[in-house]
């Protein structure tokens, strides 16, 4: 005789997400144990002190991240896009900097705008400005490099949101960029819908169990993105600190000379990690000499550039708009370096 067995069910565990930016850390470990056994309990002392000293920004930024996704906030950035073509660029380099959207949101989000008529000019500004800076990010810049500078960053994300907008808007009453999509790009996503389709705002979304799902969901999905990144940054940074000499950061970038800035400008292109991660390295190459403008150079030119987002860049525009859009992007940081090392 069979007994039927009773069995509770399985509690439903969010997967582990092992991805790149664990793998590097898992690597680093190893290859600290095998190569260097020394060092290990340093680096292992230091990213915790690290982690635990950034922990109450990080909190704060994903609680942002999570309430602008769950009360429905994020869809009011396509107000930005409508009225005279000057007020959209100027509004379209605000909400860029200010924008919840990550950015895996930010090219289907472009593609829509630009698929909606929306003039090239403005999307052009939210495109520049949005990688630089974000309300996680800005809480995250107070953390690791004080308050000034995370006002300087928010400020140079606008300004070239707002050189990007110009410059091609003067582009375009000359006749280039008539048809700035490539063939066959979409115009779908989930932030594209935000643009069709706005949703209206419930700053009360706790009694929704569907918004506050997706409050937890989001929180989780940002406390795992950041802390991979932190945890890798941090091991990264400790390893530079150990063997990278200051003087070797100074002579390179310690100043705020035209070739210090041009260096750090060009480094951050292929440098760049991630925004998370390169934000702690920059402030420990602050700490070993880096000049301030140099440092802000790097993170503006690094956050438009960088390998991911110039990819989903090319991949979704012609190659005259891929090419300006890059330009714009050194032009600005560079610029936006220089007169942050003027006021510091």
């Amino acid at each position: 005789m069979k007994i039927a067995l009773f069995r509770l069910p399985r509690p439903v565990i969010p997967p582990l997400p092992f991805d790149t930016a664990l793998a590097a850390s898992l690597a680093v470990l190893s290859g600290l144990a095998l190569l260097a056994p020394s060092q290990l309990p340093e680096t292992l002392s230091f990213t915790l002190r690290s982690l635990l000293n950034i922990l109450p920004f990080l909190l704060f930024s994903i609680l942002v991240a999570a309430t602008a996704r769950a009360t429905g906030a994020d869809s009011l950035i396509a107000r930005a896009f409508q009225g005279r073509t000057s007020v959209m660029i100027a509004s379209a380099a605000m909400l860029g900097a200010l924008s919840p959207f990550c950015s895996c949101g930010v090219i289907p989000l472009v593609a829509a705008l630009l698929a909606m008529g929306v003039p090239l000019s403005a999307v052009m500004a939210f495109w520049l400005a949005s990688p630089v800076m974000d309300p996680s990010m800005f809480v995250l810049t107070i953390g690791v490099m004080g308050l000034p500078f995370a006002l300087g960053k928010t400020l140079a994300a606008m300004g070239i949101g707002l050189l990007g907008g110009l410059v091609v808007h003067l582009l375009q009453r000359s006749g280039l960029f008539t048809d700035p999509l490539r063939a066959g790009a979409g115009n779908g996503g989930c932030a594209g819908n935000q643009v069709r389709s706005p949703s209206q705002v419930v700053w009360k979304f706790w009694p929704d169990p569907e918004r506050r799902n997706r409050f937890l969901g989001e929180s989780y999905r940002n406390a795992a993105f950041l802390g991979k990144w932190l945890l890798l940054a941090f091991l990264l940074e400790s390893l530079m600190l150990a063997y990278i000499p200051a003087d070797l950061v100074v002579r390179l970038v310690g100043t705020d000379s035209w070739l210090s800035l041009a260096s750090a400008t060009l480094i951050g292109v292929p440098a760049y990690l991630n925004g998370y991660a390169a934000l702690p390295l920059v402030g420990g190459l602050v700490q070993q000499g880096m000049a301030p403008g140099a440092a802000m150079a790097f993170l503006v030119a690094g956050g438009i550039t960088s390998v991911p987002a110039a990819i989903a860049v090319f991949a979704l525009a012609r190659l005259p708009v891929f090419l300006v859009y890059v330009a714009l992007a050194l032009v600005g940081s560079l610029t936006a370096g220089l007169l942050y090392g003027l006021v510091t």
